[in-house]
């Protein structure tokens, strides 16, 4: 059997079904981001049967308007899904008040509902904290920033069951197209989120961990291509700020990459296929949502990436070889631009921050210049709306982290900055010499962390520190002995031999230095946490150019000491410089 073709998610021509996608014809020659990521579109009602339905014609449009469907109505792509044995949080649709108390009575508090349609960015979610809330969180659901059209007029303001709040803007019809053909007069072009008659589902509250996502591209051959994982953080339900790759072990990594795959083979159409994920704290990875479009989880790509998502997704559609969707930088953060105030306040802060990301190394802003962007209505600065992205790119995450704080150091949110390495010791009276370690870990900008990890008094303690170290980012330990974490850790170990009052640190040298085969650890001289330090600056400075330049000017200025020191003996004489 010829392998299955996929169609693509943009128009080929006048005449191809997908125009189903309703997205104005403008809308496909702008290079901006905002372009491509508003979720509501209009398109036909899902069908399962249609879905599995095979076609080798590109140009049949049937599975990709079941492919809208299931990204107009976020309840259907839970029940596709789950016929497709896809992990997902627990769900039920909800039809009144009596179906959600006993979903929450099965489900338990808190719980999430939700509305089928059109909802995005947080939008259209509540959160019910018990039986008592359940009432006024759905009523919340209702009111939403929509746009109308009525006569020459098209109004944005916020509707409600029983019309207009208020309205913002009263501005010439723009004439887009939906469906091949302008909007019906009075009718909403965005209905509306929540209520019950709207639908509703709810969801089994999720205790992740961490939110993930995946950038999945498909090409019209049915070939698959994933971007690394990466973290998301949000803020107010509004993505802020996505790290690649993310912070979580190999395992992991390959789980979240399986399950992504498996829910863009469950669907049609060729291009990008944005992968949301939980992360719970016992491993588990359960499907938030997939979005069939360039997503801010991916937007890090265009500096960080052989292949960005844009060009991976024009690649797709046209039916070109996927690029490699590696990462070309060790680390990258996306901190999303989201309006901190309303109007000129908003766009003031915004530039200030602007201002100080461009005089951050490997800091790159896109700014998006959104007024009129919202179907086709200029308006001002809204407080959390997407108005631009900077990516920041280095060595390491610990780097682009302290990268991104020194951008942010006058705003409120300061980002902790994941430790490369860690100096463990088995005691407090280790302290005075491991200090030393700290100190130049600390001169060469090395983020770190001092713990006590005790082999003999706290040995569970350090059993779990040492197989779990590297899953929390930590690159290299440097512990006073170390033996024992070395045997457990697939970490590099620095051991420094701490000097005790009986053999004169004799005993520790030769306990480190004589470790079995397959267990490895670097060994200093006694006590000389120094060079433990200026060792794990130089491994890490193998990937990190900056890193590394700074240990050559170390040298350098190490040397022009001992220059220095010596032309001064020889001007002076050895009896004035030994008594200054």
């Amino acid at each position: 059997m010829a392998p299955k073709k996929h169609h693509g998610m943009i128009p080929r021509s006048s005449r191809t079904p997908i125009m189903n996608m309703c997205i104005p014809s403008s809308r496909m020659t702008r290079t901006k981001k905002e372009d491509e990521e508003l979720d509501p579109v209009q398109g036909p009602m899902y069908d399962e049967d249609l879905n599995e339905k095979e076609s080798g014609d590109v140009d049949d449009g049937g599975g990709l308007g079941n492919l809208f469907g299931l990204v107009q109505d976020k309840y259907l792509q839970k029940v596709h899904f789950s016929r497709h044995a896809i992990p997902l949080p627990d769900f039920m649709q909800i039809d009144d008040l009596e179906s959600t108390k006993k979903a929450g009575d099965l489900f338990g508090y808190p719980l999430m509902i939700k509305s089928k349609r059109l909802a995005y960015d947080g939008r259209g979610n509540a959160v019910a904290g018990s039986e008592a809330e359940i009432s006024s969180s759905v009523s919340g659901l209702i009111s939403n920033w929509v746009a109308k059209i009525t006569g020459n007029l098209i109004h944005f303001g916020e509707f409600s069951e029983t019309g207009a709040k208020s309205s913002l803007s009263d501005l010439s019809p723009i004439g887009f197209q939906f469906q091949g053909r302008i909007w019906p007069e009075g009718l909403p072009v965005g209905l509306a989120l929540g209520g019950y008659s709207r639908g509703l589902y709810v969801e089994k509250w999720a205790p992740f961990v961490k939110e993930l996502a995946v950038i999945v591209a498909r090409g019209r051959d049915n070939s698959i291509s994933c971007y690394p994982v990466v973290e998301t953080i949000h803020k107010d339900n509004i993505c802020h700020i996505v790290k690649a790759p993310a912070d979580v072990p190999w395992e992991i990594k390959n789980f979240a990459t399986s399950v992504a795959q498996k829910a863009v083979k469950s669907l049609e159409g060729a291009g990008i296929f944005a992968v949301e994920l939980f992360l719970t704290g016992d491993g588990q990875i359960l499907l938030n949502e997939v979005a069939p479009r360039p997503h801010n989880s991916g937007h890090h790509t265009i500096e960080s990436c052989f292949t960005s998502q844009y060009e991976q997704h024009l690649r797709a559609v046209v039916g070109l070889p996927l690029g490699d969707p590696s990462m070309k930088t060790p680390a990258a953060i996306m901190y999303n631009l989201l309006g901190e105030a309303e109007g000129e306040a908003g766009f003031h802060l915004a530039h200030q921050l602007i201002e100080r990301a461009l005089g951050i190394s490997g800091a790159t802003v896109h700014w998006y210049d959104k007024p009129g962007v919202v179907i086709g209505l200029i308006l001002e600065m809204r407080k959390l709306r997407k108005m631009g992205h900077i990516t920041v790119v280095g060595s390491s995450m610990g780097v682009v982290e302290a990268k991104l704080n020194r951008m942010l150091s006058k705003e409120t949110e300061i980002l902790n900055v994941t430790p490369r390495v860690d100096i463990i010791m088995g005691s407090d009276s280790d302290l005075p010499v491991m200090k030393d370690a700290v100190k130049i870990l600390n001169s060469f900008g090395v983020a770190n962390e001092v713990k006590i990890v005790s082999a003999h008094r706290t040995p569970e303690v350090m059993y779990s520190y040492a197989l779990s170290a590297h899953k929390r980012g930590i690159q290299i330990i440097i512990a006073g002995a170390g033996g024992m974490v070395a045997a457990l850790t697939p970490l590099p170990v620095i051991g420094v031999p701490v000097r005790a009052s009986a053999l004169d640190g004799l005993d520790s040298l030769l306990s480190i230095v004589q470790m079995p085969r397959g267990v490895p650890v670097a060994t200093v001289a006694i006590n000389n946490a120094t060079n433990a330090g200026l060792l794990a600056v130089r491994m890490l400075g193998i990937m990190d150019a900056d890193l590394q330049a700074r240990v050559i000017q170390y040298q350098e200025d190490m040397k022009d000491e001992v220059t220095s020191k010596a032309e001064k003996l020889e001007k002076d004489g050895w009896e004035e410089y030994s008594n200054p």
